[in-house]
């Protein structure tokens, strides 16, 4: 046998990634490493992004340790908007207890909450304006409370109800709101993101003035939309704001396989040349500064950015998930960036803006305005209790007008109904 040509070279091998902690181990997190406040600086809008790069490799911070706002992110919000801000992730965070309860009870078929990120979504809205589009993913439910949605429409949706506006065609949690620059969540992970580049380029076309913004989870930058989003947005100097919720784990697969044990999210910006921003996603204060910062640069033609929001999944992926079989049960209670509602609470309380009594007080006048919500909501039907909308319905919507072919078959569908129940028979 002849020899080897790499003579004594050790075969290769295949790294597959795998998470620190699985179900039982015990959790230490001290390996991050929380920089300190203002350990990157606050560059200006107009900066060009080479010298921005260190930016995806550090962490965004406001809020320290002590419960005060620090630093040169710190965006200076009055008491006012910061009480509105935790009312907000409060509200989200009691619409998700009681949606969950109610797939609990077989009310609807799924649901996914958003426990732990809900700064990513309400504070990233709040400092954007009000009709900037929105292209979320499937757990951005907060960018609907943000901008005022009716809550009993959402539950509809959830019900797939009479009252659903989408007529029961769109999974549970997946809105559509045109009305609050809402675009309708797709199942299919990132297609929102060409969505989202593609608006802004026309917005930029036509000369208007909004911006767009999307997210996505960090599994997702994965897929081949992501990138090909990053190529025309960094090509065509589009006015996006690129999100990536990094919570650390997609529906049973740590973050490791989207790339995470080699480098940032955010540093895929610095490949594009784009600007890129690394985020404590559970501080709302960082979060609304780093997204008024690119909001500020997209509106100035300064370009894309692509914002890495650093946080956790504290629920499972969705309702079909759970998430004890595969990571250890105290990830979340011992996640050093803490919990983005406690931590919002502590800096009002702290500054002498809130107490105890009246963030009690909130908590309760919450709660007991979801399950109003819930129970008007249910009026119109819920998940196998009729008050649904007629199934001959599915050809409605579906092209401005009907065309021939789809007459003729809801035609042969509502013949074969009249046989089945008597000529008498009519749709409801």
């Amino acid at each position: 046998m002849a020899d080897h040509p790499h003579g004594n070279i050790a075969p290769l091998r295949l790294h597959v990634p795998e998470p620190k902690y699985r179900p039982g181990d015990s959790v230490d997190f001290s390996d991050i490493a929380v920089p300190p406040v203002d350990a990157i600086s606050r560059p200006d809008e107009n900066s060009p992004p080479s010298p921005l790069s260190a930016l995806a490799y550090g962490l965004v911070r406001v809020l320290d340790f002590d419960h005060s706002a620090k630093g040169s992110w710190n965006p200076g919000l009055d008491a006012d908007k910061l009480r509105l801000m935790l009312r907000n992730m409060m509200m989200l965070r009691a619409f998700d207890d009681r949606m969950f309860r109610a797939q609990r009870q077989g009310k609807t078929s799924f649901y996914m909450k958003s426990t732990g990120e809900e700064a990513t979504s309400v504070a990233a809205t709040m400092a954007l304006a009000a009709d900037d589009m929105c292209f979320p993913s499937y757990r951005q439910q907060g960018i609907l409370i943000a901008r005022g949605y009716a809550l009993l429409k959402m539950m509809n949706q959830i019900y797939s109800n009479r009252a659903d506006h989408l007529k029961g065609r769109q999974l549970p949690v997946m809105y559509s709101a045109p009305e609050c620059s809402f675009y309708s969540v797709s199942g299919n992970l990132t297609t929102q993101y060409p969505q989202a580049v593609g608006w802004a380029m026309a917005s930029a076309a036509k000369g208007d003035s909004r911006i767009s913004a999307v997210w996505c989870g960090e599994g997702s930058t994965a897929e081949g939309d992501f990138h090909s989003a990053l190529t025309f947005a960094a090509v065509y100097n589009a006015p996006v704001i690129m999100q990536v919720v990094n919570n650390q784990w997609a529906i049973s697969s740590f973050s490791g396989f989207a790339g995470a044990e080699r480098t940032t999210f955010a540093a895929r910006a610095v490949g594009y040349g784009i600007a890129g921003l690394r985020v404590d996603g559970n501080d709302p204060l960082a979060v609304y500064a780093a997204m008024r910062w690119a909001a500020d640069r997209a509106r100035t033609n300064n370009g894309p950015t692509l914002i890495e929001y650093f946080t956790y999944r504290a629920e499972g992926h969705s309702t079909s998930d759970d998430p004890l079989a595969y990571r250890a049960a105290e990830e979340f209670a011992k996640w050093p960036m803490g919990d983005p509602v406690n931590r919002l609470k502590a800096h009002l309380i702290a500054a002498g803006e809130w107490d105890e009594e009246r963030h009690s007080a909130q908590a309760e006048e919450l709660a007991d305005l979801i399950k109003a919500t819930q129970k008007e909501a249910e009026k119109n039907g819920t998940l196998g209790h009729g008050l649904h909308h007629p199934f001959e319905s599915m050809f409605d919507d579906v092209f401005e007008h009907q065309p021939w072919h789809l007459k003729e078959q809801c035609e042969q569908m509502l013949d074969e109904q009249r046989s089945k129940f008597g000529a008498d028979w009519m749709p409801k």
